[in-house]
């Protein structure tokens, strides 16, 4: 039924246009007491042996929204209520800032894709801090922060930037995440090179620790995947140097070629973040290499081009503790968490492991034997 209805009219819509027409409706349905409770019932449905322990947070299941879709935290209640087990807000910047200029959202469907310039189109931490402040939750949900730099910001001045969105966010997130890794903000790529990275993640530790000081905020950097392999084991190995709490890998691609993109040409050329399934073998790859690099010392995040319950659980035997969707969210509709999690019981029943804590990692460690 999805699919016909976004064959019909999502298909035809504006990206942008019908992220926010889809947006509303998941709102609307979140904040109508009777109707949130059965939307859940069918769409959120608990699997006792999903269960997940990471960063020191319980959760109901290891599968959550990746940042992106609700930058604002308008909508947490209503993406529990869709069955996903933690919910990633952002990417938030310290100021509000407008984003790229329109068009900036575009869909590949051939390839199961989007493309995305954005360029963190949020209100700004303040705002966003006030929104979760005032917040009173219905559904039990790990919220995790993704904060960004400002774009007009000059990059010697980042740090700074990114310590004022930890002040003002860190007290209310289950989980904060610096995000170095999108295309869309001139230079923040350079961020991720060891040299800059080092003062960046002590500034948001020490920003943490400073004004959360009745608990420790997770703290976990999000990488691209089109960092070179040694630049991959240089972030692995400077995470356990700052005692970083994990690695979520990864954001969207800046790569084109190579990837068996079916979508027109005119798309293809779009510049962006390229996300969905054709990022799915590099991000898996790099979560392959960090996991044999740090093992159970960092929580690791697999996300990019997970599209269904055996994408998510290769995440998981490659190293995953928990894993994120967004685009194929777009393309499989309110079911997709469902799926997934059905999909993952029934995995988890089929294998040789007891929790699916045993299954994180059991494939890298098989093949490093």
């Amino acid at each position: 039924m999805y699919r016909l209805f976004f064959n019909l009219i999502f298909k035809r819509m504006d990206p942008e246009q019908a992220h926010h027409l889809a947006f509303r409706w998941i709102r609307l349905a979140a904040s109508v007491p009777v109707l949130r409770t059965f939307v859940a019932a069918v769409l959120a449905p608990r699997h006792k042996e999903l269960r997940t322990e990471a960063l020191g947070l319980r959760m109901h299941g290891p599968f959550g929204l990746a940042a992106g879709f609700d930058k604002n935290a308008v909508a947490i209640d209503g993406m529990a209520m869709l069955g996903f087990d933690h919910v990633e807000i952002g990417t938030v910047t310290g100021r509000p800032q407008p984003g790229n200029p329109k068009k900036r959202l575009f869909r590949l469907v051939p390839d199961r894709a989007l493309i995305n310039r954005m360029g963190f189109n949020n209100e700004g931490s303040e705002a966003v801090a006030a929104r979760l402040a005032a917040r009173n939750p219905v559904f039990r949900t790990v919220v995790g922060v993704n904060i960004g730099k400002t774009k007009v910001v000059p990059e010697a001045e980042a740090a700074a930037d990114y310590v004022l969105s930890t002040e003002r966010l860190a007290r209310h997130a289950d989980y904060l995440v610096v995000n170095v890794s999108s295309p869309n903000t001139p230079g923040l790529r350079n961020l991720q090179a060891t040299e800059s990275l080092r003062p960046l993640l002590t500034a948001v530790r020490e920003a943490a620790d400073r004004t959360v000081t009745d608990r420790r905020v997770p703290l976990l950097v999000k990488i691209a995947p089109d960092l070179a392999d040694e630049d991959v084991d240089a972030v692995a190995d400077l995470a356990l140097e700052l005692g970083l709490d994990g690695i979520i890998a990864t954001n969207t691609t800046i790569a084109r070629d190579g990837l068996g993109l079916k979508s027109a040409p005119a798309l293809v050329e779009e510049t962006g973040g390229l996300s969905g399934a054709p990022v799915k073998e590099r991000s898996l790859e790099v979560l392959r290499r960090l996991y044999a690099r740090v093992g159970d010392r960092l929580v690791l995040i697999g996300v990019g081009g997970i599209e269904n319950a055996e994408d998510a659980w290769q995440r998981i035997l490659a190293g995953a503790t928990l894993v994120q969707g967004y685009s194929a969210f777009i393309y499989e509709g309110p079911f997709y968490a469902r799926a997934v999690h059905k999909g993952l019981a029934a995995r988890l029943a089929a294998s040789p492991y007891a929790t699916l804590a045993e299954a994180v990692g059991a494939e890298t460690r098989k093949a490093a034997q």
